[in-house]
Parts: C-alpha cells; sequence; structure tokens
C-alpha cells in the first residue's frame, strides 16, 4: 500500500477540552490538526463539562481549517460510552482511541460507533486513530492494524504515546530515545505496510526549544508523518521540520523532469548530473512533490 497523501499531519496539536479559551484559540493556529482531548487532559469531575464545550464549539463554528480528532476515554472506562456519543455529534473527522492493546479493542470501538451511526439521523462514521502507548499495543501491532481493516470503521493513523509507553516499561526515555528507538522503528515499519500515517509522541518540557528541535529532526528522519504537540509554540517549528526543504524540492523537481524526457521514457536508471538515479528515486521524488502539494493546498484553506 502507498502512504497517505491527502492531507499533511505535520503538526498535530492537543487541546483540553476543559479549556474555552484554548478551543477558541486552536481556530486560527497554523497546526494542520486539532485534537481535542476528553481523557488524560481533563480531571475525572469534569469530564461532562468537557463535553459539553465541544458541544458548543463545534456548534458554533466549524474548525474548517483544520483536521479535527477528538481523544475520547478508553474502551471499558465509564466515560467511554458518553464520549462517543459526543464525539460523533460533534461531527469531528476522527476519534483517538487511547489504550488500544490488541486488534479487539478496534473491533469493539467498530461495534460500538456503528451502534452510533447507522440510525436514520447520523452521516458516516468518523474516521479511527488509535494510541500506540502500551507493550502489549507493541507486540500486538500487526493486529491492530489489521483489525483496523474493519469494513465498519477504517484506522487511519497511529499516534504514539511516548510517555505511557516508557511509565509502563519503566524505559528510560531521555539520551535521545535510545532505549524506545527500536518499538518506535517496529510501530513506523508495521504502519509503512498498511499505508497508515504513524504520528511521534510528544516533547514535554515546551520551554526546551532547543531540545524539542532536536527530537522532532529525530522524527522526520525516522520516518514519522509528524509530530503530537501540547503547546502552541511548537507548531512552527514541526511544520517547518515536516516540509520537504527547497534543496529536497527542487532535487525531486530535477528527478521527475529528468525521467520525463523522451529519451528516458522506458529507462530503468539514467545518469544524472554524474549520478546514478534509478526509478525508485522516481517513486520518491513524486511522493515528495506531492506532499508539498498537499502542504501547499492545506496553506490555501481559509483560516490558515
Amino acid at each position: 500500500m502507498t502512504m497517505n497523501l491527502t492531507a499533511p499531519r505535520r503538526s498535530v496539536l492537543y487541546v483540553p477540552a476543559t479549556n474555552t479559551r484554548a478551543i477558541e484559540k486552536a481556530r486560527n493556529l497554523p497546526c494542520d490538526v486539532i485534537v481535542f482531548d476528553l481523557e488524560d487532559a481533563v480531571a475525572p469531575a469534569m469530564k461532562g463539562q468537557a463535553r459539553d464545550n465541544l458541544a458548543s464549539a463545534f456548534a458554533a463554528q466549524p474548525f474548517a481549517a483544520h483536521e479535527t480528532v477528538i481523544r475520547v476515554n478508553a474502551l471499558r472506562t465509564a466515560e467511554f460510552d458518553a464520549d462517543l456519543r459526543a464525539a460523533a455529534a460533534c461531527g469531528a473527522d476522527a476519534i483517538l482511541l487511547p489504550k488500544v492493546d490488541t486488534g479487539a479493542d478496534l473491533e469493539g470501538f467498530a461495534e460500538a460507533i456503528g451502534a452510533i451511526v447507522n440510525g436514520p439521523t447520523h452521516g458516516p462514521a468518523p474516521r479511527l486513530w488509535a494510541m500506540i502507548e502500551t507493550a502489549s499495543a507493541i507486540h500486538h501491532i500487526d493486529g491492530i492494524l489489521h483489525a483496523g481493516q474493519h469494513r465498519q470503521v477504517q484506522l487511519d493513523c497511529l499516534v504514539v504515546g511516548t510517555n505511557d509507553l516508557a511509565r509502563e516499561t519503566g524505559v528510560y526515555p531521555g539520551e535521545n530515545r535510545a532505549y524506545l528507538l527500536p518499538w518506535l522503528m517496529s510501530v513506523i515499519l508495521a504502519a509503512r505496510r498498511y499505508g497508515i500515517d504513524v504520528l511521534d509522541g510528544v516533547w514535554n518540557d515546551f520551554g526546551d526549544r532547543a531540545g524539542f528541535d532536536n527530537e522532532v529532526l529525530q522524527s522526520c528522519r525516522m520516518g514519522f508523518d509528524g509530530k503530537t504537540l501540547i503547546h502552541p509554540s511548537q507548531v512552527d517549528p514541526a511544520n517547518a521540520a515536516f516540509t520537504p526543504s527547497a534543496a529536497a524540492t527542487a532535487e525531486a523537481q530535477a528527478i521527475v523532469a529528468a525521467f520525463a524526457r523522451p529519451e528516458h521514457a522506458d529507462a530503468g536508471v539514467i545518469n544524472m548530473d554524474g549520478r546514478m538515479v534509478e526509478r525508485l528515486h522516481l517513486a520518491q521524488a513524486t511522493r515528495l512533490l506531492a506532499r508539498l502539494d498537499a502542504i501547499r493546498a492545506r496553506r490555501e484553506r481559509p483560516g490558515c
């Protein structure tokens, strides 16, 4: 399968659903995606108010400039059903399911959302995003992705929860995440097999810009599609890091132009400025330019 290039997900900002000021501010931020959080960022006593806040915000004005996602509480929690109904009523683009352990959790989600959206007053089911933040999820990643092809609801994106993963396993998250890297790369590789986007976890110290820049560069080089964020100050550097550079864009354009020449119509390999370029490089160049087109289209949306 090919990677999803329909919309960029470079900067994915968590916004607590209890914070009405932050919800309104997010409308004008240049992040690609807003994740309205009903889970970790909301105290138990505030869950109902958080759902009401989202209902009011979505009813007042659509978030037309962004892809919108609502993170509900986990399957089998007391808040899950109410969260799911609220998220479906808001009309968000996707629902983020936390604490996914196995493919059975996605099947349970599909059954639950199907019972809500299959009535005559509802539209199509929102897309599904899944948090990969437990040892079980890492172990069962292929089963999760396979279950995500369910006919009722299509898995659209994985979000790695590095904080929860480190907490559960006791693995030290510092030193450039050296001890987490094997697990992170295994998730990226699995996501690529299924053509699913995959997003990196958050950088906690939003006051440490140098540390964030270092980690977001690592995210890009590892092959993540974007990074989840906890503060608006992280949006611009994330967008810049995950946008193809001018040099990379120029090289991709040159490769596409070279293979478009009539004399190279049937060539598998060509000599371009003294180096060998294969059709696999053409595929990479085409994908980069498609990603850039998607980013430009995102910038042109009203409100961006």
